[in-house]
């Protein structure tokens, strides 16, 4: 048991030293501020890349538009992503990704058109 909470507070403090911008955002979703990231855009191309994979509906990624990071045992991105569709069509998504780097583990945990 000692040594699991160990894990976890040094897990905790490494995210905090890793993300010196994030650092005690824990709770509620806070804006991303830099959106330009290339980490962020990245994110935004994997996801839809992800959902492409299952819904075989041909998106491309375009680039993130905007977006949201909470704290949460890593962190769970809400993104606004710009796609064109097979037709050349333009559309904005909303894509939710958890991110836990020290597994180096990703999950689209939901990907919808924006309203």
């Amino acid at each position: 048991m000692r040594t699991s909470l160990l894990v976890v507070i040094a897990t905790v403090a490494i995210q905090m030293v890793a993300t010196p911008t994030m650092a005690g955002l824990v709770g509620g979703f806070k804006p991303i501020e830099n959106i330009g990231d290339p980490h962020v855009q990245e994110l935004g191309g994997w996801a839809v890349t992800e959902h492409v994979k299952k819904a075989n509906d041909g998106l491309k990624f375009t680039n993130v538009v905007s977006g949201d990071v909470q704290v949460v045992a890593g962190l769970k991105y809400r993104l606004i992503v710009d796609v064109s569709d097979s037709n050349g069509e333009d559309a904005k998504y909303q894509a939710v990704v958890w991110e836990r780097d020290w597994l180096n583990s990703r999950e689209l945990l939901s990907f919808n058109p924006a309203n």
